[in-house]
């Protein structure tokens, strides 16, 4: 049907491998129930990218997927006058989560059929675009680990899975002797994980992780001060019960729209919305205000 909106959706990625076959009838009965005729197509994380690039100029295009497969097709969406939508069908979902679109398919179908848009901001690294954050260290050895072996199942799979990931990375932990660049200014850390957000993320108890807001046109910025190992731990737990000291626990905090970051080495992985890819050093940040339109409930 002409009017058919199109559904990409990557099926190898957590809730949609752990659905199996079940998966596209799942979904066109979501659709028919919200009464939003769609054109389903079950891809692979590439293939999603690639055919969303083919789609951009269109008035909508949803994509099912994790944040890894959304802050890719944000990508390639921005600018275009498309409007994404989403559903959530990946590990931890924490944008759909942020943008208070529902986790089973039945609600998130019912928000794009209202078609409410709204404008949020994208990051870039490299020109690689990332809806939620980008880290440098600890986390991206953590999903190394984890996925080393491969990890069967879903989404319930891969949390526990993080777990003994964690414990091996720390065991193996090293510190980068960074520099920062940021607004004209420079200052040397060393840390074992830079943490750089869309947007300004917060440490405050019982609102760890969460965003203020998704328009304001700023990266966070934390280093980690450089401990060993059972004080990293401690820091952990401080994060967690939101304890975090600002003075005591990172060598660096900043809010900027735009960042630097150079080191010794002429690569480094990055894990990008949870998805670990190796990129060139220097590393170039940059936030580009309001360049992405969702289908979303109103902020």
């Amino acid at each position: 049907m002409s009017d058919a909106i199109p559904v990409l959706v990557n099926a190898g990625g957590g809730t949609a491998k752990a659905s199996g076959d079940r998966l596209g009838a799942e979904i066109e009965a979501a659709f028919a129930e919200a009464g939003v005729p769609i054109a389903l197509e079950l891809l692979s994380g590439e293939a999603v990218v690639k055919r969303a690039r083919e789609l951009a100029g269109a008035p909508l295009v949803v994509v099912g997927g994790g944040d890894g497969t959304l802050g890719c097709v944000a990508g390639v969406l921005a600018g275009s006058g498309t409007a994404l939508g989403i559903l959530p069908l990946g590990t931890r979902n924490h944008l759909a989560l942020e943008l208070g679109i529902p986790a089973d398919l039945p609600g998130a179908a019912r928000v794009i059929a209202e078609r409410q848009r709204r404008r949020i901001d994208l990051a870039r690294v490299n020109g690689r675009a990332f809806v939620n954050n980008a880290c440098v260290g600890f986390y991206p050895a953590m999903i190394r680990f984890r996925d080393a072996g491969g990890v069967p199942g879903g989404a319930w799979a891969k949390k526990l899975a993080a777990v003994p990931a964690a414990f091996a990375a720390l065991k193996r932990i090293r510190h980068h002797r960074l520099r920062l660049y940021v607004q004209g200014r420079d200052r040397e850390v060393v840390t074992p994980m830079l943490f750089v957000g869309n947007n300004r993320y917060r440490l405050e108890p019982g609102h760890v992780g969460e965003r203020m807001a998704l328009d304001d046109g700023q990266l966070s910025v934390f280093a980690i001060r450089g401990r060993h190992r059972l004080a990293l731990l401690g820091f952990a737990a401080r994060v967690l019960l939101g304890r975090a000291d600002p003075e005591r626990d990172f060598a660096a905090v900043t809010e900027t729209s735009e960042l630097t970051v150079s080191g010794r080495s002429r690569g480094v992985s990055v894990a990008i919305d949870g998805e670990v890819v190796h990129l060139a050093m220097p590393l170039r940040f940059a936030v580009e205000r309001q360049a992405l339109t969702v289908i979303a409930p109103a902020a």
